[in-house]
């Protein structure tokens, strides 16, 4: 009997499954030699014995947010409709790195919102601010809270409800604090899922779907400091960057690579202050690692 759910959770080549109908989880291995599952993916799975089963097929993706280099791709999250950015105003945050995921977000569609964290540390917040600034001038939401003592986290849970989220952001932003104050039992849920696997070596590295207690679900996953897209084209990385879209296809050149090329319309808006020197520098150094054709 065929049954429908969604991965919860991913380590290896195993999958907790919660069927779709009754809220079971089954621990699951797909069929084959490979796995290319994300959490979030839609799938239907066959149970071959009591808390486990077998993944049959997946479903089509609404969206699917993945990084890349030159060597492999990292799976993060499947069917996501928001991207939920976090930093803290200790230790220090990668701008770029901010750019990069939004990048990625804006292929799929996704919104996004950022999340500054440690909030009411009045000495740091200045300078979160002012780095945050070039996201908030292009109209991306920035909250502020501090995870923590659980202050200011009403926008947040109401930006949240009905969507199905993923929580992305470097080592020591505070991520597991904000999940834990988000969903009461995910430290519970994590501990069952490592009993399952009689490991405990998974706790901190592998990606898990909660259900939020005012509807919606939200994504986890560990902590990353490299957001490689390799896998778009340039001119898909362009378009990642909704501030370069009003001068796409103005250049003189079809081709222009927006760097020493004459009558370049994305130079002359940066001279104009139109668009973020950093920005464009973030731009530079995505592009240079373009790796698909196009």
């Amino acid at each position: 009997m065929k049954l429908s759910g969604t991965v919860v959770a991913a380590f290896g080549r195993q999958y907790e499954i919660r069927l779709a109908d009754r809220g079971e989880l089954l621990l699951c291995y797909p069929r084959g030699k490979k796995s290319l599952l994300a959490v979030g993916d839609r799938v239907s799975v066959e149970r071959t014995s009591p808390g486990q089963g077998v993944i049959e097929a997946t479903l089509p993706r609404a969206t699917f947010l993945y990084r890349s280099d030159l060597w492999r791709q990292k799976l993060i999250a499947a069917n996501a409709t928001l991207l939920v950015l976090v930093v803290a105003t200790e230790p220090g945050f990668s701008t770029e790195l901010l750019s990069r995921c939004l990048v990625a977000a804006e292929h799929e569609n996704m919104k996004a919102v950022l999340v500054l964290n440690k909030a009411d540390l009045d000495d740091r917040l200045p300078a979160a601010r002012e780095q945050l600034a070039p996201f908030r001038n292009l109209g991306y939401p920035i909250l502020e809270l501090a995870a923590l003592s659980g202050t200011g986290l009403t926008p947040l849970r109401e930006l949240l409800m009905g969507e199905d989220s993923v929580l992305v952001g470097q080592s020591g932003m505070g991520k597991s604090t904000l999940i834990n104050a988000l969903v009461p039992d995910a430290e519970a849920q994590t501990r069952e899922i490592s009993a399952a696997l009689d490991s405990g070596k998974h706790t901190t590295t592998f990606s898990r779907l909660y259900l939020l207690p005012d509807g919606g679900s939200l994504i986890d996953c560990p902590g990353v400091q490299a957001f490689g897209l390799a896998h778009l084209t340039r001119g898909e990385i362009e378009s990642g960057f909704p501030e370069f879209r009003p001068h796409l296809n103005r250049c003189r050149f079809r081709d222009c690579r927006h760097d020493r090329e004459p009558d370049c319309a994305l130079r002359s808006a940066i001279q104009a202050g139109g668009i973020s020197q950093a920005r464009f520098a973030h731009y530079q150094r995505i592009a240079s690692e373009q790796m698909a054709p196009g």
